[in-house]
């Protein structure tokens, strides 16, 4: 498989210029196979490239601007998409290569792996501890221990009426303090 990067060596524009030798240099650096098309001086080469890069990924104008990135026959994308896959460090699927070992994108890879694997294990391992310490619980702990238990339905309405006797004495207390207030303020 052979990347075919469309260029256009004599472009007036130096955006072009600059995102051409961007890829171009990232291919050269990480020595991915490429060939380099011209599009300036091939009029073949440039009808090759309108006519295959998909109509959702061409500008309103219908003309495609270099670089374009294929892989054969088939289209990776331009520079825009070339340049989030490299941010993203997926550029070997972009390109639809296999990533060489020890990349960050075989990293990526294993990693995924290894946690769906270790997703797997913990949830076996935590499933195992819950139903060990369910049995222990069960196993005759003190009644005291298990204190995340309810009291017996008389200590809960002996609670509910303390509290409800402490919030009438409050009531109280507070309708005391407001006649003596009173009281104060008349003489």
């Amino acid at each position: 498989m052979v990347i075919k990067v469309f260029v256009a060596t004599s472009s007036g524009s130096t955006a072009i210029k600059k995102k051409q030798q961007e890829v171009l240099g990232f291919l050269e650096a990480n020595k991915i196979d490429f060939q380099q098309m011209d599009i300036a001086g091939d009029e073949d080469n440039r009808k090759w490239m309108r006519e295959n890069v998909p109509g959702e990924k061409k500008p309103q104008n219908g003309i495609p601007l270099p670089p374009q990135i294929f892989n054969e026959e088939r289209y990776c994308g331009d520079f825009e998409s070339f340049f989030s896959a490299k941010e993203e460090n997926i550029i070997y699927s972009f390109l639809g290569l296999a990533p060489p070992p020890g990349t960050k994108e075989t990293e990526k890879s294993d990693a995924t792996e290894d946690k769906s694997e270790s997703k797997d294990e913990k949830s076996d391992a935590t499933n195992e501890t819950e139903a060990h310490t369910e049995d222990k619980a069960d196993e005759g702990a003190p009644e005291e221990a298990q204190s995340d238990q309810t009291p017996p339905e008389g200590q809960q309405e002996g609670k509910e009426e303390h509290a409800a006797r402490g919030e009438e004495e409050e009531k109280q207390g507070e309708g005391e303090e407001k006649e003596e207030v009173e009281e104060k303020e008349e003489s």
